[in-house]
């Protein structure tokens, strides 16, 4: 499924910044590189997306690396709503 388009809000935006700021070269290109794959098809097996559980039920989350998610929302229009970005303790 393509994302019709992928919206955030400010809080999110400046958890983005802190997090890519906190990133070496390779991890951003390897961050880039996933990032292509998801406004593709946010399924790609290598993105490794997957629906949360519990009080996430709403939500699913990639992998950005081993220990780094991305969780997020589809919203009913196809659009794609980022909630949270990093380290697996913190986005769940």
């Amino acid at each position: 499924m393509k994302p019709k388009s992928i919206l955030f809000d400010a809080a999110f935006d400046r958890k983005f910044k802190k997090y890519i700021a906190g990133l070496s070269a390779s991890q951003r290109e390897r961050f880039k590189q996933k990032m292509t794959l998801f406004k593709e098809d946010i399924f790609t097996p290598n993105l490794k997306t997957h629906k949360l559980k519990g009080n996430l039920s709403d939500y699913y989350s990639i992998s950005i690396s081993y220990s780094e998610r991305l969780v997020f929302k589809i919203l009913e229009d196809g659009s794609v709503y980022f909630i949270e970005i990093g380290p697996h303790d913190i986005c769940y």
